[in-house]
């Protein structure tokens, strides 16, 4: 072991008697069960569905529960406990309860769910500070407290009206003991209504990671200016009349653009721009918005690609291709006719150059992305979670794909002037993005906006995205987006293979795990794909989608998807006990649990337990002095 690392080790554990006690400490990790891991993708601001499903640990806390108090509890009283668990503050304030009983079962259930975990990281799950009341209460049984005892450490909580606050206490506790770690495999925001909210409950969680989606990457580069994804987010979110998650959640006025849509498109119907759903009163209005800024984007789009030659993608200049005088657009050598012909702000002789109108709007929308406090904290937050991929047990995670060829062959992206493919290209992309973050260079913010669309892009894995065609072309057969090979030889034992052991996973028995494109269920589609080796976890968990979605949950004992269905709210929980009880598959039962040494965490951990007993040998032979007790 360097000598150097050794000597910065005796700062953190200064004495024979603290490396001993930590090398103990790693040493009985290593012998318990591995933490369960949830990991669900493609989110898409359904934030109520989420709270629930991280609520009831994709539904594995009521069968938990179930074994816990067989033959204790009737059916109704069980379901009773897990609404207070799931919803204490509504769920008290509605009903109430009985302090004593609540806090009696909370306690049991927090004690079997701490078996799987060592005593300092149950600590780090109980808040200050109410740490000594917690600490009392869970060892009460082995310390043999008597009832009276228990009752006083509760009565001042019932005396002082704040039995309230510890109900909320124990029920997080259980909740975040219950889901070891949280995954969500890309795509936080669109389509659902707030994304803001997505991110608030991910901010809650004590253990959670992200690995980037290709929406995600449009929200970071907007957030940081690039002009592209800004009218990107805006069209997305007047499209599915998500605007409350910019005024309400983001402080991001749409103003501009409304004065831009009176402006430009005031005697135009926009019928082509209809937004999804019932817009009332608002629906012209809303129309003429999304066209306003979906021009906008296009015209960013193709200044963006012709600046970028090397992405190959000047093709999709799509401006360019039109014919005014015919009414026609030209797309991969066929001429169609446009269903939209009004196009009152293209100088046809530039036609990617911004009217003065438009650059003023797109400049007021950007300034207002870049100064909005909460989208900077919460996608801050997100970047400091978030990879390109992830590695858990045996299985390598990320969002969309690998870029091949139809032969399987790894293809390369050039990222700082180095074409890189699989894993290189993944680690690469991931330090563009925290690079972006720091130093907000422009061409950064291009790449992480290529995230979102581009072919090569492992968030994308598309040839193109067809919003200009939906917009503008009749013909449904240019509204087509053909996946990468990828997603075919996933089917393939021999591809999956190749691709595991570029993760570092085992490709014999390690899972490939992605989401991004929705698994179609009812068209026979299953989320384990023919080779046994790869899963795909998109399941529509948003309602434009579909509303059903998956969990894979990683545990000690197996594997399993867990298949939600439509949640309607926390107060129908409450009022009504609904839950998301979800159909469960096992994808893999194992003959013993795993432990956390048999995991890339065991790995981490050996690797600090040899430098541990290094500076342990430091020590005694004086190489390194610590201090004496």
């Amino acid at each position: 072991m360097d000598a150097a690392y050794t000597r910065a080790l005796a700062q953190q554990y200064p004495t024979i008697e603290h490396a001993i006690a930590e090398l103990a400490n790693l040493e009985a990790i290593l012998r318990l069960p591995k933490m369960t891991v949830h990991v669900v993708s493609d989110v898409h601001g359904e934030y109520v569905k989420l709270r629930q499903v991280i609520n009831n640990a994709s539904g594995s806390l009521r069968p938990f529960l179930e074994k816990i108090f067989l033959g204790q509890l009737s059916a109704a009283e069980l379901g009773e406990l897990l609404t207070v668990i799931y919803y204490p503050r509504e769920s008290w304030l509605a009903h109430g309860g009985d302090l004593m009983t609540f806090v009696g079962h909370a306690v049991t259930i927090i004690r079997e769910l701490a078996r799987r975990y060592t005593i300092k990281h149950v600590e780090k799950i109980i808040p200050d500070p109410l740490d000594p009341v917690l600490r009392e209460l869970i060892f009460s049984n082995q310390l043999t407290r008597t009832p009276e005892f228990i009752a006083a450490l509760v009565d001042p909580f019932v005396r002082h009206d704040r039995s309230i606050e510890l109900v909320r206490l124990l029920s997080r506790i259980i909740r975040n003991l219950a889901v070891g770690e949280l995954i969500v495999a890309g795509d936080l925001g669109d389509r659902g209504p707030r994304l803001d909210k997505v991110i608030e409950l991910l901010e809650q969680q004590p253990n959670v990671e992200v690995t980037w989606g290709n929406h995600d990457a449009n929200w970071l580069a907007a957030m940081l200016g690039q002009p592209a994804a800004v009218a990107t987010v805006v069209r997305l979110s007047l499209r599915y009349q998500r605007i409350a998650q910019l005024e309400e959640g983001f402080g991001i006025s749409l103003d501009p653009l409304a004065q831009l849509a009176r402006d430009a498109y005031g005697d135009d119907d926009a019928a082509q721009f209809k937004v999804k759903g019932d817009a009332g009163a608002n629906t012209l209005l809303y129309a003429r918005m999304q066209k306003a800024i979906a021009i906008i984007q296009f015209k960013l789009e193709g200044a963006l690609f012709q600046r970028h030659p090397e992405w190959q993608l000047a093709h999709r200049d799509v401006l360019r291709a039109i014919d005014p005088r015919a009414g026609t657009v030209t797309l991969y050598g066929v001429t169609y006719p446009l269903v939209d012909t009004k196009l009152p702000t293209i100088d046809w002789a530039d036609p990617d150059k911004l009217s003065a109108g438009e650059q003023a709007c797109i400049d007021a929308l950007a300034t207002a992305f870049i100064a909005s406090p909460t989208l900077w904290r919460q996608w801050s937050f997100v970047a400091s979670h978030a990879q390109m991929s992830l590695r858990r047990d045996r299985c390598a995670i990320f969002h969309g794909c690998v870029p091949v060829d139809a032969a399987g062959n790894f293809l390369p992206f050039t990222v700082d002037g180095v074409p890189l493919a699989g894993k290189a290209l993944f680690d690469a992309l991931g330090l563009v993005i925290q690079r972006g973050l720091r130093k907000r260079a422009m061409a950064d913010l291009d790449t992480i906006f290529y995230l979102w669309t581009g072919p090569l892009s492992p968030c994308f894995g598309k040839d193109r995205m067809t919003t200009f065609e939906q917009y503008f072309v009749a013909d449904k057969a240019t509204h087509e987006e053909v996946k990468n090979p990828y997603f075919k030889l996933l089917h393939d034992k021999a591809f999956c293979a190749r691709v595991l052991t570029e993760f570092g996973v085992d490709p014999e028995h390690g899972y490939i795990i992605n989401g991004h494109v929705p698994v179609k269920l009812d068209a026979g589609e299953q989320p384990v794909k023919a080779s046994g080796r790869a899963i795909t976890i998109d399941g529509a968990f948003a309602a434009a989608y579909g509303d059903k979605g998956f969990s894979l949950v990683l545990d000690a004992e197996r594997i399993y998807l867990a298949q939600h269905h439509h949640f309607e709210s926390a107060d129908a929980a409450v009022t009504r006990g609904e839950d998301i009880v979800p159909t469960v598959s096992d994808v893999e039962v194992y003959a013993a649990p795993r432990l956390v040494g048999q995991t890339e965490t065991g790995d981490d951990l050996r690797a600090r337990i040899a430098g541990l007993e290094d500076l342990i040998h430091a020590f005694e032979t004086n190489t390194v002095r610590g201090g004496q007790r």
